[in-house]
């Protein structure tokens, strides 16, 4: 596991970590919700009385219904051994039909794309905060380029910093947001006080009402705006596995307790202020920062710049555990996965790390101003949440729970985060499609490499090795033929009833005649629990061709260098595989020999008769595989004897060609 205390048990530790990592993006939001509901209403001059009380009751039954009852009550049920999230909520289910492959990637791609925003809008928000400080208006004013160059600063320090490891920085961000959560209280109370009618908010029918209500100018779409309070749910969700939900559920009352009263405290503040000529002036008017007590300004600047950067490391963390995840579930191609920490949590993935900042910074650059980019957020988050909603469905009867109450869960969630979706669609034509963009490209992605998956197992041609044990005992054998190597090893996809792909014993038989002593077979499947390591032989009555399973968690590097050569050495220990003695090496009475990993680099054969759209399906999937990582830097063999060879892929049947002799 990532972290050394036990997560299925509360500690201070767990409670502690909950509030660095699970918080984040939940926790930053009263920074710009309230401003966005206010600001797209018209500014202060366009509210009153009727419509803060709603806008608060919106925000306190969101909270309670979408992120307490559906995840922290229901969906942290969900959990794979620990793991939370979409792909792990996936793996539960998805004996249940081929089909839930499809809200799976829907909701993982729209969770990555929106996900992008989250930095830009966070830190943006918190440096537009300096406005307030008076020293800062005097000497800048309302230029929004210097805000945009120190967000543009910060967001390069903090993504270059991930490839060093956070592990060190991330023990202090438990802390840190425990404060911070407590700070949102502290100084929501202090205005809340001023005005206890704001309590009216806890009665549905004010959130109702406004809904209908004509002092409401966006009408059902201000819930694009109140949808952005509980944008963090699902990443709550996802990361179940650092903190186990013991943990968070403990912690999530004193966080929503938090939250409540900042929102309750702005608005008090807006009911006292909203007529306010001076104040109707200010240009981006934020009620968090314009809230704060005289002297305050400064520390609340400083403060939720802090936030909003551990919420915007816990989103490019998430990132990476998600990208990681699906390609352990083959929905997307294998990428370079670095490890800086201590634990396997901590990983850094280099492209996925490179694609957010630019994505991150050409959105600040482009939209300028924090209002610009909430006019685009949390538009694709509603459909992960609808993706999640579906697979819970499954969850629930698979866990023996009543249909109806299954489909009552469904339908009262469903219909709720349809009515959100609805709102939210107004954002696609103010920059919502970007993220839409974002999340269609992934998508279309995880579907090429789905589906080639599906045309490759479905017409490859498969062979049994037992069928070649014959001739591969004669080359093993055969003198006249020089040493090829001691060990090869192939590293084939499938391996299914001691079959495996045609192009493997062709490339011992035809490509090159490979003399070894040993023929090693191995096949790495990944399994539903993440942290699996274990493996299985099967030697086919011989000692030396070697069928190796590899079962690995969804969470575990693929080392694959490292394992067999455990495997071997088992094997020697248990007299089932001759010992393999050097005469030359540097490790005096080395008994295991010399290994040769062969990579076969498929190309798609012209002479196969595959259809049009699948011979582009398989086309296009081998493109993305060139510009993805290596498949030595997957399997962890960069330091070992490596050959690729390309070799035509065969799908289907072959077409034949005929030449007609021309004669003289």
């Amino acid at each position: 596991m990532s972290t050394k205390y036990n997560t299925k048990k509360i500690s201070m530790a767990g409670l502690l970590v909950a509030m660095g990592v699970v918080y984040g993006d939940i926790g930053t939001s009263p920074l710009y919700v309230m401003k966005a509901i206010v600001e797209d209403n018209g500014g202060l001059q366009g509210i009153n009385p009727e419509f803060v009380i709603g806008s608060v009751s919106l925000i306190f039954w969101t909270l309670t219904l979408l992120t307490t009852v559906k995840y922290v009550v229901i969906a942290l049920n969900a959990d794979n051994h620990g793991e939370g999230g979409i792909f792990s909520l996936y793996t539960l289910v998805r004996k249940g039909g081929k089909y839930l492959i499809i809200p799976a990637m829907i909701g993982g791609a729209a969770l990555l794309a929106d996900g992008v925003l989250i930095p830009a809008v966070t830190v943006t928000t918190a440096i537009e905060g300096l406005r307030g400080i008076p020293q800062f208006f005097e000497r800048f004013g309302d230029n929004q380029n210097i805000i945009v160059i120190i967000t543009l600063v910060i967001l390069f320090v903090l993504f270059m910093v991930q490839r060093f490891g956070t592990e060190i920085v991330g023990k202090a961000f438990g802390p840190i947001m425990f404060l911070w959560f407590t700070f949102l209280g502290m100084m929501g109370l202090v205005n809340f006080s001023q005005d206890w009618t704001i309590l009216r908010a806890l009665n549905p029918l004010y959130a109702i009402q406004l809904l209908f209500s004509s002092e409401n100018h966006l009408g059902l779409f201000i819930l694009g705006n109140i949808f952005l309070a509980t944008t963090g749910a699902e990443a709550l969700y996802s990361d179940l596995g650092h903190v186990g939900k013991s943990n968070i559920r403990f912690s999530w009352p004193y966080v929503k307790l938090c939250l409540v009263l900042n929102y309750f405290g702005q608005a008090a503040w807006l009911l006292n202020v909203y007529q306010n000529q001076e104040m109707q002036q200010i240009v981006n008017l934020n009620p968090f920062f314009q809230m704060l007590p005289t002297g305050w300004l400064v520390i609340g600047v400083i403060f939720s710049t802090i936030a909003a950067i551990i919420a915007s490391q816990a989103l490019i963390t998430g990132s990476f555990t998600l990208v990681s995840e699906a390609i352990k579930l083959k929905l997307l191609p294998r990428l370079k996965i670095m490890y800086p920490g201590s634990s396997i949590g901590q990983m850094y993935i280099p492209a996925v790390n490179l694609i957010l900042w630019l994505a991150c910074s050409l959105i600040v650059v482009t939209f300028r101003t924090s209002h610009h980019m909430e006019a685009a957020y949390g538009l694709a988050i509603t459909v992960t949440m609808l993706m999640t909603t579906i697979l819970l469905y499954f969850y629930l009867l698979q866990n023996h729970h009543a249909k109806w109450f299954a489909w009552l869960i469904t339908f009262f969630f469903g219909a709720i985060e349809s009515v959100f979706f609805i709102s939210s669609l107004v954002k696609f034509f103010h920059g919502g499609f970007v993220a839409v963009l974002i999340a269609l490209v992934i998508l279309a992605i995880m579907f090429i490499w789905e589906q080639g998956n599906i045309i490759r197992e479905a017409a490859a041609e498969d062979v049994a090795l037992k069928d070649y044990i014959p001739q591969l005992a004669q080359l093993r054998a055969d003198d006249s033929l020089p040493l090829y190597q001691t060990n090869v090893v192939f590293l084939v996809p499938d391996m299914t009833k001691g079959k495996v792909g045609r192009q493997f014993v062709y490339s011992i038989l035809d490509k090159r005649p490979k003399r070894a002593r040993v023929y090693w077979f191995v096949h790495v499947e990944v399994t539903d629990e993440p942290y699996t390591r274990e493996y299985q032989v099967d030697m086919m009555e011989t000692d030396f061709v070697i069928q190796v399973n590899l079962f690995l968690g969804f969470r575990v590097q693929q080392e694959i260098n490292v394992y067999i050569r455990q495997v071997i050495h088992d094997l020697m220990k248990q007299g089932r595989l001759a010992k393999q003695p050097q005469t030359y090496s540097l490790t005096p009475g080395r008994e295991v020999g010399d290994f040769q990993f062969i990579l076969i680099d498929e190309v798609v054969s012209n002479v196969t008769t595959l259809g049009k759209w699948e011979r582009q399906i398989m086309q296009a999937k081998l493109a993305i595989k060139k510009i993805a990582t290596t498949p030595e830097t997957w399997f962890g063999l960069e330091y070992s004897e490596v050959k690729h060879e390309t070799i035509p892929l065969l799908i289907g049947l072959t077409r034949k060609t005929w030449l007609k002799e021309r004669k003289k």
